[in-house]
Parts: structure tokens; C-alpha cells; sequence
């Protein structure tokens, strides 16, 4: 099949206050390639890190897509026109030493690949390797829209997978955005004990609340304190930081437990160090690990969890506008305020 017309309109990113809608030529696909039509984008709290984004700039961002087959090159066999798919942009190799070991996102590979151009397009290029094993097809119980959470669910998923989240832990959440607020439900799909959450926002706090998390906090509170007096006296087995300021990531130090495992799904600036009580880790035998994207695995278990509503990401969606309303929806996330999820229907008109 081949589409007519040579030119798409994109969202074109500059900085957070400069997304500009321009056109690009529509790719052209080769042998083992498809080319999708883009449904629903999801805006990510990285696609705002200035500090890693305006480095690359101007360029077409967004990772988190869900959208329709309308082009398969020669030799694609597994995937139809038609099929409504997920499409991975980083996908490893599964061959490298990294990948051998089950450190997925470690893989040079994973850290190369991506589609063309980006999720905020009309169309994507998705080249052979991620058509291989990064193109996922939609259950029929899931919209486009729930596609867009597939991305950052797997990654929730692989980082409570790392972390070794047990039935019945207390669970600290700092910082209550998408990534928290996915924390907390996958925790509390399984089994998690208390779970409290932390924020500036007073909006994300209700949020939290209302899905369920025991406790909320904001985060100018003595943090430590109000954990021991949530929790009968103890500290959280499982801090979770999900958001990049420096303050998060010191009082998560003093907020976990012995025994307790701190999880870095949030980074910094680049440069930011991090102060450790060696000797007091040590003795208590307390974790510090990180967790960066995900693998095909964890993306699998992702859909089978939206698809059996254990996490009903729908009610994370506070915006849907449409292409040329991109610039839009990265100053509401890069501002924090009253949104959640915002998604970008760049079929949609204005």
C-alpha cells in the first residue's frame, strides 16, 4: 500500500515554550519496516527535561504511542494493514551481555534505536529491529488511548520487578505525577501493605488519594516523622522517588527502613550528587538501585495489566488536544499544575 500526499505535519520541539507545528516529508518505509499512523501520544514528564532535551533540539519528541498499521514493507509477516498497535521506540538487542544478564535497558542497542520521527507526527517510521520485537498489537479491550500508558507502565513494572516489592511492605511514594501514581496502583495490585504518597501539589495529593493511597503527604513535612507515626513506628521497606528534585532523593535516605530498599525511578540533573550514610546502609542493610525504562517483557505484562483493568490508567487522562495544540500540552506538564496524563491526537483537527 502506498499512501499519497508527501508531507506531514509534526510538533516540532525548541524548549518547553517553543513547540512549533511544521511539516516534514511523510517517511518512506523500506524491507521490514511498517509505517503507522499515530492515534494518541502521550506527553512524558522527560519530554520536559529541558537539560536533555535542548541539547538535541529542534527535533520531533514523544514516546508513548498507540496508532493504526497503514504501510508494511516487504518481508513483514507478522502485522497487517489495519492492525491497531503499541510500537516500543528503545528496544535491546537480546543478544549482548547486558541483555544475557537481564539488564535490558543497559543494552547499547536499546540506547540507539528509535522511530522516525517521533510521536508527535501524523506517521512514524518504525525500522526493522523494533518491528521484530518493539511492535505490540492492541487487545481489543484496549482503546489508543490506554496504548499510551503501555510505555510507562512497563517501566513501573520493570522497577518494582527490581526493587522486589513483597505483599504486605509499606511503600512510600515521593512524588505523585503519572509515574507515582502508577506506582501506587501496580503496588497496590500487588499486595503492597500502606502506601503513602508525597507532593507539592495539593491537586496530586487528592489524586492520590483518591486512588487509593492510605496516607498523603506534602512533601515540606518532616517526612520521616509522619511515615513512623502512618506506620506504627517504622520507616517505609520501599521508598520509591519519583521525581527529580534533590530534596526527594535526601529524604528518601531517612526515610526507609531497615532492611528497606530505596527505588531511583526519577533522575536528576546531570552532576547532582548524592550524600550516602555508607556505614549506617551498610549496617542496616538498607538498598539503593535504580530503574531506567523497561524491556519487551515488562511492556507485555503492562497491556495484560490494562487489559484486565487491575490498572485503570483511563482516569489518568486530564487533556486531549489536538497536533497543533502540542506547545499546549508541554506547558501544562512542564508547569505541574492541574493535569495528569496529556495526550496528542495528531489525527485530530483543531
Amino acid at each position: 500500500m502506498v499512501l499519497g500526499g508527501k508531507n506531514m505535519r509534526v510538533a516540532m520541539y525548541y524548549n518547553n515554550r517553543d513547540v512549533r507545528l511544521q511539516e516534514l516529508p511523510r517517511p518512506k518505509i523500506g524491507p521490514g519496516e511498517i509505517l503507522v499512523k499515530v492515534i494518541a501520544s502521550g506527553i512524558c514528564g522527560s519530554d520536559v527535561m529541558e537539560w536533555y532535551r535542548m541539547r538535541k533540539a529542534p527535533l520531533v519528541l514523544g514516546h508513548e504511542i498507540a496508532g493504526e498499521i497503514v504501510e508494511i514493507g516487504e518481508g513483514v509477516g507478522r502485522y497487517k494493514i489495519g492492525d491497531r498497535v503499541f510500537v516500543s521506540h528503545h528496544i535491546p538487542c537480546n543478544t549482548c551481555h547486558y541483555c544475557l544478564m537481564g539488564y535490558h535497558t543497559a543494552c547499547e542497542t536499546l540506547h540507539t534505536t528509535n522511530y522516525d520521527p517521533g510521536g508527535f507526527a501524523e506517521y512514524i517510521r518504525v525500522p526493522k529491529l523494533n518491528v521484530d520485537r518493539g511492535v505490540f498489537l492492541l487487545p481489543d479491550e484496549l482503546s489508543f488511548e490506554d496504548g499510551v500508558f503501555i510505555e510507562p507502565l512497563a517501566c513501573v513494572v520493570r522497577g518494582q520487578r527490581v526493587a522486589n516489592l513483597q505483599a504486605g511492605q509499606a511503600v512510600l511514594i515521593l512524588g505523585s505525577g503519572i509515574s507515582g501514581l502508577l506506582h501506587l496502583l501496580l503496588a497496590r495490585t500487588l499486595g503492597a501493605g500502606r502506601i503513602m504518597a508525597t507532593d507539592v501539589s495539593d491537586f496530586r495529593l487528592q489524586t492520590a488519594r483518591t486512588f487509593g493511597a492510605d496516607a498523603v503527604l506534602h512533601a515540606a513535612e518532616d517526612i520521616p516523622e509522619s511515615v513512623r507515626r502512618i506506620n506504627k513506628g517504622r520507616l517505609a521497606d520501599l521508598v520509591i522517588v519519583c521525581t527529580g528534585a534533590p530534596v526527594a532523593f535526601r529524604q528518601a535516605l531517612k526515610a526507609v527502613d531497615r532492611g528497606g530498599t530505596i527505588l531511583c525511578f526519577a533522575t536528576t540533573e546531570p552532576d547532582v550528587e548524592l550524600s550516602v550514610p555508607l556505614n549506617e546502609f551498610w549496617r542496616n542493610e538498607i538498598k539503593l538501585m535504580p530503574s531506567y525504562g523497561n524491556s519487551p517483557l515488562d511492556a507485555t505484562v503492562a497491556i495484560e495489566l490494562i487489559r484486565s483493568g487491575r490498572v485503570p490508567v483511563g482516569k489518568m487522562i486530564t487533556h486531549r488536544l489536538p497536533l497543533d495544540k502540542t506547545g499546549d500540552g508541554f506547558r501544562l506538564v512542564a508547569e505541574g499544575g492541574e493535569s495528569l496524563k496529556v495526550i496528542i491526537e495528531p489525527q485530530r483537527q483543531a
